[in-house]
């Protein structure tokens, strides 16, 4: 049997498809048996090494204060740079050319540009520029590069995904009246995030890791910056490495898990609505109810 995607592997296929993967296993295996061998003959598996983590001083005054201020940073980043990356996105749709125009500008300036970079920048500034205090100061830095950056990036998502859709969409939406604002969010966005979900939740895990870029250059006290902390009191620098590297795969696994469920569901109540619009509403959105004419409809307003 065929797709439409691919031809159904035949016998021969088969058999190298297995053959592949056990080579590949084989590999993987040896790789993590070298990694053993190599952390045990340095003496990182010890016991005393490990033995920290079992307790709570190792957890209550590095590794949890550490998370906290992780998940602040990028919740703090996430809450502003999506709104704004939707803002930009839209504005880059505009009719109006000054607003692609300063749209595009901002958003390909700081796409350009590393966020480490403009964390840097950003310190100095509110270093020299600010009343903001050195306890503070990192904080603000790490947001603002973070926000500045993704904003931009997730703005060019929020375009992709509604230059995604049909044309026919904005058509049929002008076709019984409403306003370009109207169509954008009454028509255009509610069917775009399903598209745009999985990109979005990318870049979102990119923020929250991210944010160990503060850490190591401006002393934020976020999960990395705290390992080193308590790696340079229990002198257990790769155990320290390890069991911050789960935490940040666990924390970005609950991420990107929460993001599928979310993708389902909206797929189920899509199909599950039938008809996008019923007569009700389209007479609440109807440019004509609102403006008295239904000239207004393709035309009037919005961006």
């Amino acid at each position: 049997m065929s797709s439409v995607l691919y031809d159904t592997p035949g016998p021969r296929a088969k058999r190298r498809n297995v053959l592949l993967s056990v080579v590949f296993t084989v590999l993987l295996a040896l790789l993590v048996w070298w990694v053993w061998q190599k952390m045990d003959e340095k003496d990182q598996l010890t016991s005393a090494l490990w033995k920290p983590f079992t307790e709570s001083e190792a957890w209550t005054t590095y590794l949890l204060p550490g998370l906290e201020n992780t998940l602040k940073a990028a919740a703090l980043s996430m809450v502003i740079a999506l709104p704004l990356g939707a803002v930009f996105g839209i504005a880059r749709l505009s009719d109006h050319r000054w607003v692609r125009g300063a749209a595009g500008t901002v958003v390909e300036f700081f796409r350009a540009i590393p966020v480490l970079l403009l964390m840097l920048f950003a310190n100095e500034f509110y270093a020299r520029s600010t009343d903001v205090t050195s306890e503070d100061r990192p904080l603000y830095a790490v947001v603002t590069g973070l926000v500045l950056y993704n904003a931009s990036v997730l703005a060019e998502v929020v375009r992709a995904g509604i230059l995604s859709l049909p044309k026919g969409q904005t058509e049929a939406a002008y076709a019984i009246g409403l306003r370009k604002g109207q169509t954008m969010t009454s028509i255009l966005l509610p069917q775009a995030v399903t598209a745009m979900l999985p990109a979005i939740v990318s870049q979102l895990v990119v923020i929250v890791k991210d944010t160990a870029l503060g850490g190591v250059m401006l002393g934020f006290p976020e999960l990395l910056n705290s390992r080193g902390t308590l790696a340079a009191n229990y002198a257990n620098v790769i155990p320290s490495f390890i069991v911050v590297a789960v935490m940040f795969i666990v924390l970005n696994f609950i991420l990107t898990s929460f993001a599928s469920w979310l993708e389902r569901y909206l797929r189920r109540s899509k199909r599950s609505t039938g008809a996008v619009l019923g007569v009700e509403k389209v007479d609440d959105l109807n440019a004509a109810e609102v403006g008295g004419s239904y000239g207004t409809g393709a035309g009037g307003g919005g961006i």
